[in-house]
């Protein structure tokens, strides 16, 4: 009882917007065919405002959601049992993130695609956990406020340098890694400056635990986010010019230029307020079960959308090629689809994975117990064994 009294239903209700904004937003920008793509029209201009920000508002639910957790464990440091999980959780996102970006008929050729290296969401939110964890261990035997200092330098750092740091090639690095810090190559994300999100996230998460108990949390919290919000939304470049005026320190006068990381941070925090203010009203249960639901949700997009592991997705027959009049209730649908199978996934969860088990178990077997070198058969097998956890998997869902 007390686990859900204390749970912030809010916050649940944030990443599921967050998640069906990026669904609608992934299906849109990539079938949409660019010839409507106008800038001077206002329901392109509030679609792709409201695009902008659902990365750093999904990054930082992430981390508020995991420090939130983490820290409401009396155990401190390596004690902590979260502390196991986070880094479970952490490699899971990373693995994840790598096999939806896997060719399957590139593998059986002995190839691995460029695209495989690339970074994306997952990656960065995993290793984003695996840092907050690192960060939670340093300061678990010091001062209580330590941790969350760290977690707001951080992001502090991390925003203020951007501009600088935005222009090393880490060319020095392997493709693989450098991924992780440049889009050079092709990257959709990279941990810097997306970390930066993901620990503001910690920080808020660290505020509302210690203030879990005060009378007037939202009624402070709300105006409080809301005042933050629209400082960081229309004056945080004047106050870099005037710092960069008095100080002479160059990246104060390149911020301005592109100040896109603390605009959506003030963006982030007017989504807070919102939500906070409409709290009472967030506690559906298919809403939190979406909220709860995200990983799958993604995953089943990506494959949907990007046609991982065949490459057979949406994106590669309908590339910006449609009109509004289709993308947008297609939109509306694929939010629908996706959103459906992964709450179904999620209530079979445990009796799917059991049937790729066995699926895997036998494909296995069959491999150690076949003569011939040829890779067809193996091939064949490990299809007729997917369509049949497949026609399963429908069975369920239509159950």
């Amino acid at each position: 009882m007390k686990a859900q009294t204390n749970r912030l239903f809010f916050i649940d209700a944030m990443r599921a917007w967050a998640i069906l904004m990026m669904l609608q937003g992934h299906f849109i920008d990539g079938l949409l065919d660019p010839v409507y793509r106008d800038t001077e029209n206002a329901a392109f201009n509030v679609w792709l405002y409201f695009r902008g920000i659902t990365a750093p508002v999904f990054f930082t639910v992430s981390g508020f959601i995991f420090t939130y957790l983490l820290i409401r464990i009396p155990q401190k440091g390596f004690n902590n049992p979260r502390v196991a999980k986070g880094v479970r959780r952490g490699l899971q996102l990373l693995l994840i993130g790598y096999l939806l970006r896997l060719n399957v008929l590139g593998l059986f050729k002995g190839q691995l695609y460029n695209a495989f290296y690339l970074v994306d969401v997952l990656h960065c939110i995993g290793l984003s956990i695996l840092a907050l964890i690192g960060v939670y261990l340093l300061a678990s035997k010091r001062k209580p406020y330590l941790f969350p200092t760290l977690l707001l330098g951080i992001t502090l750092v991390l925003f203020l340098f951007e501009p600088v740091y935005k222009q090393w090639s880490f060319s020095f690095l392997p493709n693989a890694l450098a991924n992780y810090f440049t889009k050079t190559n092709g990257s959709v994300f990279t941990i810097f400056p997306w970390l930066g999100y993901a620990t503001l996230g910690g920080f808020v998460s660290v505020l509302f635990t210690r203030f879990k108990d005060f009378k007037y949390l939202y009624t402070v919290g709300i105006p409080l986010a809301t005042v933050v919000g629209y400082l960081l939304i229309y004056h945080s470049s004047g106050a870099f010019t005037s710092l960069y005026k008095i100080t002479g320190w160059e990246f104060f006068g390149l911020i301005p230029l592109n100040n896109y990381l603390f605009i959506r941070l003030g963006n982030v925090f007017i989504v807070f307020a919102v939500f906070m203010l409409l709290r009472k009203f967030l506690t559906n249960r298919t809403i939190l079960n979406i909220g709860a639901s995200t990983l799958s949700i993604y995953v089943i997009h990506f494959i949907i959308l990007y046609g991982s592991f065949t490459g057979l997705g949406l994106y590669r027959f309908f590339n910006h090629s449609l009109a509004p009049q289709i993308v947008i209730p297609g939109a509306v649908l694929f939010m629908v689809v996706c959103t459906y199978l992964a709450l179904k996934y999620n209530q079979h969860e445990v009796e799917i994975k059991s049937q790729i088990t066995w699926v895997m178990a036998s494909v296995k077997r069959q491999a150690i117990d076949m003569k011939e070198t040829s890779i067809i058969p193996l091939f064949r097998e490990l299809s007729i064994r997917a369509r049949l956890v497949l026609r399963r998997f429908l069975r369920t869902v239509r159950g």
